[in-house]
């Protein structure tokens, strides 16, 4: 048994390689510190959109960990069998969000259907987003805005951006006068201001599901996502806006 657990302890404090979702940048980054400061072992993070984490776990990334902004890319690489079998959890849930730089003169907008998005784009301003073809937070704006039927008069008004985070910057610098994000984007940048909030049935539930990468360091992985789903870890995720599952 002594064995046992110290095999265990030392899996815990094995250097942790994290694929997480960019809208989990400020959270995750604090909760790897307070994870470290406790002993616990050493965590590195890669921030990106999940669906280019996905297509890199594919290919063979060194991931331990995965944690994914949206059901269907964790689904993907399950399928593919890049993540170990009956270990995926669900972690987090999110809101989407219409923002506007923080000087802007937009005050609050009621998102409802038909709501007319080209009035405060103007003649030229474009619509910043996650590209909605792959980007999970753009995915779920193009699913909100085509069920409140307002897709077809901003679709050719896009600023497709790589991920959520990068949208958000587009905002920031003003480089664009509306964008949607994740509302925990939203609310770790005082250069913009959240105008409108999507309603929940809109669009599909905003699930952070995570899971262990198949061939990675999988008790240490372990190790971590009971940390994520402890109370320390959830207050912190608390604090940044998300929803804990």
């Amino acid at each position: 048994m002594d064995h046992f657990l110290a095999a265990c302890a030392f899996a815990a404090q094995e250097e942790l390689l994290v694929f997480a979702a960019a809208s989990t940048t400020n959270a995750l980054g604090e909760i790897g510190t307070l994870y470290e400061s406790q002993g616990k072992g050493h965590v590195t993070f890669a921030f990106a959109s999940s669906s280019t984490l996905a297509k890199q776990i594919e290919s063979g990334a060194p991931a331990d960990l995965f944690l994914s902004a949206d059901v269907p890319w964790m689904t993907y690489l399950e399928e593919k069998k890049r993540v170990a079998p009956g270990n995926r959890r669900e972690l987090l849930g999110n809101r989407i969000v219409l923002i506007v730089p923080a000087d802007s003169p937009v005050k609050l907008i009621e998102i409802k259907a038909g709501v007319a998005l080209t009035d405060i784009l103007g003649k030229e301003g474009r619509l910043s987003m996650g590209d909605p073809e792959h980007v999970p937070a753009g995915k779920y704006g193009r699913k909100a805005l085509e069920s409140l039927g307002c897709w077809d008069q901003v679709k050719d008004r896009l600023a497709p951006m790589k991920d959520v985070r990068a949208a958000l910057v587009m905002v920031e610098r003003a480089e664009a006068p509306l964008g949607l994000v994740y509302a925990t984007d939203a609310a770790v940048s005082r250069k913009v201001r959240v105008v409108g909030t999507f309603p929940v049935d809109s669009h599909p539930p905003i699930i952070y599901p995570v899971a262990a990468v198949s061939g990675g360091k999988m008790d240490a992985a372990k190790a971590f996502v009971a940390f994520l789903k402890g109370p320390e870890a959830s207050a912190i995720f608390i604090k940044y806006g998300f929803e804990v599952r």
